[in-house]
């Protein structure tokens, strides 16, 4: 063989490698083919890629780690031994007053649901209610009653704490078959106090803010103020009230607010007055110069309801003739409840004829007022008294009546009247010693508002109302 066949068959050998590795993958081939001795940036990319990968793939797959079959390793392992916090001396002896839980009576609770809930056996309880001089008030739990209950390691009831009214605690003490009652005597303290501030966005937010009860801010609304403000239309963010209430301290907590003693608002530059006296042993709201704010008779006494007919001559719907129609008649839904127009004395209250179940209600003074058609009558008898507001019955379609309704008369001395345009009496006054008493009453509750009112608006330059507009009462002439 010659030199120049050795050289061809090596040439054909280097072309038939060449030609195999055209037809390997492209990356083997741009790593075998293109490597010169020193990578590119493709090829640094490509392996910071994949060395990249398998760091992730070991991390995340255990078996991909540098042991693939871990020796366990044996650890040594101590333990220290904690003593418990010993138990009080009083726990572990069952002394009372090492466990006392206490439970606020929630709206429709029992005592012997608060019972179950405790795990207290129902004899447990029936033996207290028996021992107890209270049995009544513990039967009829009020919401926001606080109970407690001594419960000691063993879970038996050893002490039982109700409060029987604001100054006395009781706490009964069960011992096997024997209880025994311990009265505490907690001091409490009467603070007359007055609450001022402006209406704002919301006058019942405003006055809760300050303190006043939800009681309180209803007599403002529905019995002092009630004649002369609308509430809902007269009164702005602007305007100002003072209260005067007596509240009830204990141990730092008020525990109860009495009735509005005086109030005014000022609404609209107008100072409005309210002052509670107690006359013949009823309590009443009266202007500065000793006149009731409430008024003599309601001139609407059913509320929400439209008028249907008017006072006079029509043509009766029943009849079907021309008749004198001798009242009024409001519609409303069957069962709406119908108030007395005034304080009265129950004439009648029972089927008449035409009206149907109707009570006709004495107001003094000749002035009486009829209510008929009613569905039922209200738990009201003859001869009794009641007051404006009671309800009386309630609204129906009874005897000569074509459709639920009421039907309201108003007479003075037997003489029918509209009751839509008669000129309502006015309350009788205070005079005498009463009107005597209620000025020397006044006068100290209307200090004490000008003298808070002037401390909380002088800031601002502004005089107080009551000290601007309220008008010292004539004497008395009688």
């Amino acid at each position: 063989m010659t030199a120049s066949d050795s050289g061809t068959e090596r040439r054909q050998r280097l072309k038939a490698k060449r030609e195999a590795a055209l037809h390997r993958p492209v990356l083997t081939r741009q790593i075998s083919e293109g490597f010169t001795g020193r990578w590119s940036r493709r090829q640094w990319a490509h392996a910071s890629l994949f060395a990249t990968l398998g760091v992730l793939v070991a991390a995340i797959v255990p078996g991909f780690g540098p042991s693939a079959n871990p020796q366990p390793v044996h650890t040594q392992r101590s333990s220290l031994a904690l003593s418990l916090p010993p138990l009080p001396i009083a726990r572990l002896k069952g002394h009372s007053g090492d466990s006392w839980q206490i439970v606020r009576v929630e709206r429709g609770q029992t005592l012997g649901s608060v019972f179950e809930n405790l795990d207290l056996p129902a004899s447990t309880m029936h033996r207290i209610l028996d021992e107890s001089g209270d049995k009544a008030l513990l039967t009829r739990l009020k919401p926001g009653t606080e109970l407690a209950f001594d419960l000691p390691a063993n879970g038996e009831l050893r002490t039982f704490r109700y409060d029987r009214d604001e100054s006395q605690r009781v706490e009964l003490s069960i011992a096997g078959d024997k209880i025994t009652e311990k009265v505490i005597v907690r001091p409490t303290e009467k603070r007359t106090v007055v609450i001022s501030g402006k209406v704002g966005k919301s006058l019942f937010h405003s006055a809760r803010k300050l303190g006043l009860s939800g009681s309180n801010i209803n007599t403002l609304t529905d019995e002092i103020f009630k004649y002369d403000i609308d509430f809902n239309e007269d009164v702005a963010a602007s305007d100002r009230f003072s209260v005067v209430v007596e509240q009830t301290w204990r141990e730092g907590e008020l525990i109860k607010s009495g009735p509005v003693l005086a109030a005014t608002f000022t609404t609209g530059g107008k100072l409005h007055t309210g002052f509670r006296f107690e006359r013949n042993g009823k309590a009443e709201y009266f202007t500065g110069d000793g006149r009731p704010l409430k008024k003599s008779f309601i001139r609407m006494p059913i509320p929400y309801a439209r008028l249907t007919s008017g006072f006079g001559a029509r043509r009766h719907p029943v009849l079907g003739r021309m008749r004198m129609h001798k009242g009024v008649d409001y519609a409303a839904r069957t069962g709406t409840p119908i108030m007395a127009a005034g304080d009265a004395r129950v004439k009648s209250a029972g089927w008449m004829g035409g009206y149907g179940n109707a009570v006709v209600l004495d107001h003094g003074r000749g002035y009486t007022t009829l209510y008929g058609h009613m569905s039922r009558i209200g738990k009201i008898k003859a001869g009794q008294r009641i007051a404006q507001g009671t309800v009386i019955g309630y609204v129906g379609s009874t005897g000569m009546s074509t459709g639920p309704h009421l039907h309201y008369e108003f007479r003075v001395n037997g003489a029918h009247r509209n009751p839509l345009s008669i000129t309502m009496p006015p309350p009788e006054p205070l005079s005498g010693v009463a009107l005597a008493q209620f000025r020397a009453q006044t006068s100290v509750a209307l200090a004490r508002i000008q003298q808070v009112e002037n401390i909380i608006y002088a800031d601002a330059g502004e005089a107080s109302p009551a000290t601007a507009k309220v008008k010292k009462p004539a004497k008395n002439k009688a």
